[in-house]
């Protein structure tokens, strides 16, 4: 939006030159009668003021009164607003401005504030808007508990057809029962709206709504809706493309109607009480799934290109399933809690896998064998980054420490010649891991970056998660800590003896 603002007024400004050339060009009397009129604004001041100057601020007024809108709605709402407070014309603005962004943080720069002060104030600004134009309109209502007794209202001043973008967001309740009236989303508004964001209320679209024409995004975070309520929905978006779903727990069946032949992403996180997914879109290329387990059933998976998932059992799964039912995979993130079986080599290939993520919490699973991961180095011939997190606080796997026998087990020389960052998180003294380790480096020609982080990514000094303070570790993982140097001297001995050999 701001760049094509700045094109617009350099268009506007190229306008400008060629009519001032153009008056240039004219005979000089008409100026100067103009300067020697009373009152004129170009009229020349006590200290002489050029012609030029006299002329650039003649030229200001006449611009059209669309262009003045369109820059005025390109302001930040909190400067809008200041300026709708200094000239009629930008009150006019004001009243019909296209994108209303309603927070705490836009709108209370006092940390202060009271609810009721908050409220009031989006009381004003809505009931003083004309509800004309409104392209974009954001009601973010957190922390503001008593919000919702408002929100019919506000919506029935600022949800008219012609709307692209709506969010609604209420503040947190245990019941969340309050009702998004269905009644607000006339013809028009289904039209027109492309964004439909809403989150901590009730949302019971019924058959008789309608179709929404141009919805192309629909996100809902803990969202009350029934299965067969998000069914006819999104059975009447066809021009849905993205799907999120957040903590909805009264799903427990998400069916995905095969007449979305536009939806290529969907994400399903933290919805507790989901058991099956039942997907017949045929162009969906990504796809999440967070927080629980349950049965998948995508149809068509040739088009996917990005998947992430947890499951017990996923990383065996991944590796035997997912190269064949979805070879043109580009980036891969699974997780696990449990692994029954080690990874098998197979012939399977992930040609054109670029970025690959395993998560491993093996606590119960110490035979699990940390070299069969070789198995995805085998099959990527494109990989270029793997991140393996292995948060195993109790080591429970053979370590190389343990006074057993030092020799490393090795594969025949493979060229992985476009792997350039490895990160390990986690890692520890299990013997297979360092083997894993030891065959990367060997293996890896135009390796970038390895990185061994033996703190399972603790947030000790992290500003966003301490507060900008240290916070100190326990004993046993700073034993841990220097133990993984000890482990990391190890494997640049080993690196340096190969490299050697």
């Amino acid at each position: 939006m701001g760049l094509l603002a700045l094109q617009r007024l350099m268009s506007l400004q190229r306008d400008r030159q060629r009519h001032q050339r153009r008056t240039r060009a004219l005979s000089g009397s008409i100026d100067s009668s103009m300067d020697i009129r009373k009152g004129s604004p170009c009229q020349q001041d006590a200290h002489g003021d050029s012609h030029a100057a006299k002329r650039m601020i003649c030229s200001i007024p006449t611009l059209p009164e669309d262009i003045l809108h369109h820059i005025y709605s390109l302001l930040p709402l909190r400067d809008a607003a200041r300026a709708a407070c200094s000239s009629h014309a930008f009150l006019r603005f004001w009243r019909c401005h296209p994108n209303l962004t309603l927070n705490w943080h836009i709108l209370c720069s006092n940390a202060n504030a009271s609810q009721e002060n908050f409220i009031c104030i989006i009381d004003n600004i809505l009931r003083n808007h004309s509800g004309i134009n409104i392209k974009i309109l954001k009601l973010q209502l957190y922390g503001i508990y008593d919000a919702y007794q408002y929100l019919d209202s506000w919506l029935q001043v600022a949800v008219k057809p012609g709307i692209e973008e709506l969010t609604i967001e209420l503040c947190y309740r245990v019941d969340m029962k309050h009702n998004v009236p269905c009644t607000l989303l006339t013809d028009g508004v289904q039209n027109s709206v492309r964004y439909l964001q809403l989150s901590f209320c009730a949302f019971h679209p019924t058959p008789e709504l309608g179709p929404f024409r141009n919805l192309k995004s629909l996100l809902l975070r803990s969202v009350h809706i029934l299965d067969n309520e998000l069914e006819g929905f999104l059975s009447n978006s066809h021009a849905l493309e993205k799907l999120d779903l957040n903590s909805c727990e009264k799903i427990t069946c998400l069916k995905i109607p095969s007449i979305l032949l536009q939806l290529h992403s969907l994400k399903v996180s933290c919805c507790l009480k989901l058991r099956v997914i039942e997907s017949k879109a045929r162009n969906l290329s990504c796809f999440i799934l967070e927080g629980q387990s349950v049965k998948v059933s995508l149809g068509e998976t040739l088009q996917m290109k990005n998947l992430c998932m947890g499951r017990s059992n996923l990383v065996c799964y991944a590796r035997v399933k997912l190269s064949s039912s979805m070879p043109n995979l580009k980036t891969l993130s699974i997780s696990s809690h449990y692994e029954r079986v080690n990874t098998p080599m197979l012939r399977t290939k992930f040609l054109f896998l670029k970025w690959l993520s395993i998560y491993l919490r093996l606590t119960s699973c110490p035979s699990y064998d940390y070299f069969s991961l070789v198995s995805f180095l085998d099959a990527s011939p494109s990989l270029e980054t793997w991140l393996l997190d292995v948060a195993e606080e109790s080591m429970q796997h053979e370590s190389i420490f343990g006074g057993g026998s030092l020799q490393l087990r090795q594969m025949p020389m493979q060229h992985h010649g476009r792997l350039k960052t490895v990160r390990f998180k986690g890692f520890n003294s299990a013997k297979s891991l360092v083997e894993l380790t030891c065959y990367i480096l060997r293996n890896a020609k135009s390796f970038g970056r390895l990185t061994l982080d033996t703190t399972y990514g603790d947030p000790k000094c992290d500003s966003a998660m301490s507060g900008g303070r240290c916070t100190p570790m326990s004993k046993d993982f700073s034993w841990k800590h220097v133990e993984g140097f000890r482990q990391l001297e190890r494997i640049l001995k080993i690196r340096f003896l190969l490299l050697l050999g």
